[in-house]
């Protein structure tokens, strides 16, 4: 019965949405939705919720959404605004991949808006240079300006914000806080590409993770050395001093097998990403970073069992950041 007034709720809120201004085009009338649209709504289970959503940003393309909502949570009741943790996910991945995880059984977060936005198979979280022709796909402007209008104005989601996410999305979260001041009131990054700067290996290895799925990898930042300005403005590295005034987390194995691996188990990407953390760490601690809290756990690769565990062990620092209370 609830699901089907959840449902009823949600169609209606896909008439009222309003209707995009119309643009005379060669002498025919075409309608061009301004920014991001949501154009359907597919509840999945007990307070999830996927939505479609077609960008501007992205070229017209239509991607999804998946909200984890909280209890109480009506988007019809325009008054009501909850505290909005984004979580972000890693390259090749999806909006799905958290649900994956044990984060619809979290009690404290039944207390605010979890939005998990698609990002890309390899998006980055960039808006893309594409030869200093930018145009799509441009996912930090969908997430951080369309989708994040589209979700205040109609879904319930507030102005106090917190993002984490993890290896793709770890690097994401800390370019958004850093690139967008304001925008997020605390970070977490769980195994994340820290430094893709730091040197020749973790430069071959992103470029590697470009160029993913036939993708020409020069599309996404440029050349490291002719773009490095480009490259540098995306390395959470070099940009330790707009991140020095927020609670961060960051999180990482060595890449030796940990508790959750089978033994002699090597991870050549997480002692890459290790290396990198531990470089940021130092980078935020000599900017004057009052507010670093690390985990580098030694032992432990590039997987789930881990992150999951590091989503846990962060929230308290998250949800405090909010004003929630922590279970």
């Amino acid at each position: 019965m609830l699901r089907s007034a959840v449902i009823t709720v949600l169609l209606a809120l896909l008439t009222l949405s309003p209707v995009a201004p119309a643009t005379a085009v060669t002498g025919t009338l075409q309608v061009r939705p301004a920014g991001a649209e949501v154009v359907a709504v597919t509840p999945i289970a007990d307070r999830l919720v996927d939505l479609s959503v077609r960008s501007q940003a992205l070229g017209g393309r239509t991607v999804k959404v998946r909200l984890l909502t909280p209890d109480g949570w009506n988007p019809s009741d325009r008054r009501q605004h909850w505290p909005t943790f984004w979580l972000l996910h890693g390259c090749c991945g999806d909006y799905t991949s958290w649900s994956g995880t044990d984060i619809a059984k979290i009690d404290s977060l039944r207390k605010v808006l979890v939005v998990m936005p698609e990002a890309g198979w390899n998006g980055w979280y960039s808006d893309w240079w594409n030869y200093g022709a930018g145009g799509d796909p441009a996912w930090e402007t969908f997430h951080t300006t369309e989708l994040r209008q589209l979700l205040e104005r109609n879904w319930g989601a507030g102005p106090n914000r917190v993002v984490a996410g993890l290896s793709m999305g770890g690097q994401g979260s800390l370019l958004y806080a850093a690139r967008h001041p304001g925008m997020f009131r605390a970070v977490a990054s769980y195994s994340g590409s820290a430094h893709p700067l730091l040197n020749d290996e973790s430069v071959q290895r992103i470029m590697g993770f470009f160029a993913g799925q036939g993708n020409d990898p020069l599309r996404v930042w440029g050349d490291p050395v002719a773009q490095r300005g480009i490259w540098a403005a995306h390395d959470p590295y070099y940009l330790a001093k707009r991140l020095k005034s927020l609670p961060v987390y960051l999180s990482c194995g060595d890449g030796t097998a940990g508790p959750f691996d089978p033994p002699g188990k090597t991870d050549a990407l997480e002692a890459d990403f290790n290396r990198q953390n531990h470089a940021l760490a130092t980078a935020l601690q000599q900017a004057g970073a009052r507010r670093l809290t690390t985990d580098f756990y030694g032992p432990g690769t590039h997987g789930w069992a881990y992150w999951q565990r590091e989503l846990h062990d962060s929230l308290p620092m998250l949800l405090k950041a909010l004003g929630v209370p922590s279970a």
